[in-house]
Formats: C-alpha cells, structure tokens, sequence
C-alpha cells in the first residue's frame, strides 16, 4: 500500500513538474505580441508612420512556431489568441506602455514622436514600423 501510494504522489508530481505554464507567462509569445499590438496603435493614430506587414505577419507566425515548439497546440495558441481575457489584459499593457512613451489620445504628433524614437531605437515594436 505505501509503495502505490508513493507511486501515486511521484506520478502526481512529476506531472506537475512538466505542465506547461500559461502562454501569457512565455514572455518571446506575450512581449512580442504586446509590440506588435503596440506598434499597430502607433500607426493608426500617426499618418506618417505606415506598419510592415510582412513583418508583422512574420512575427506572430513566428511566435506560433515558437509555442508549437514548446509543446503548445494549434488549439491552445489559438485559444489565447482570441482570448478577450488576454486581449483586455495585453490592450491594458499596450495603453499603459503608451502612456509612459508620451502618446496621448486625439494628438497624432505624440504617436509619431514615439513611433520614431521606437524606430530609431531598433526595438521589437520600431522594427515593424516605417517611416511614410
């Protein structure tokens, strides 16, 4: 009895031990969907400032074979993808990073102020941003 019960808290354990965490905790998917999100803010309130799509497109592909990789499946990604949980919770990040780089809502010229900085930088987010 002792040896199956040990055998059924190591079996309870070791699966423990290999879950997979939260994809909002693999911070290569969240932080780079945060910039892409923030980098799309940016472009849609800055008229001279244009998105490369391309890039973009291949960032999130990207960031899909990376969770596939660590063992995640089409239908977990895809669950948080559409989650509008994790949507709020990433716009809320997105807002806040913002906010912080100095945009401010209805002036267009504080979104091109941060685009540009983003760009000039080389960051995440400036590398799927272009300059009109």
């Amino acid at each position: 009895m002792r040896a199956m019960t040990m055998a059924l808290i190591f079996c309870l354990s070791a699966g423990a031990i290999s879950a997979k965490p939260h994809l909002r905790e693999v911070s290569k998917v969240d932080d780079t969907l945060l910039a892409v999100g923030i980098a799309d803010e940016i472009r849609k309130n800055c008229p001279d400032i244009s998105a490369r799509m391309i890039k973009a497109v291949g960032l999130i592909r990207g960031v899909a074979a990376h969770a596939r990789g660590l063992g995640y499946t089409s239908e977990e990604i895809d669950l948080y993808r559409k989650s509008d949980t994790e949507k709020a919770r990433l716009k809320t990040k997105r807002d806040a990073y913002l906010a912080a780089g100095g945009a401010q809502a209805g002036n267009s010229q504080s979104y091109c102020q941060l685009g540009r900085q983003e760009i000039e930088k080389g960051s995440l987010i400036g590398a799927v941003l272009r300059m009109n």
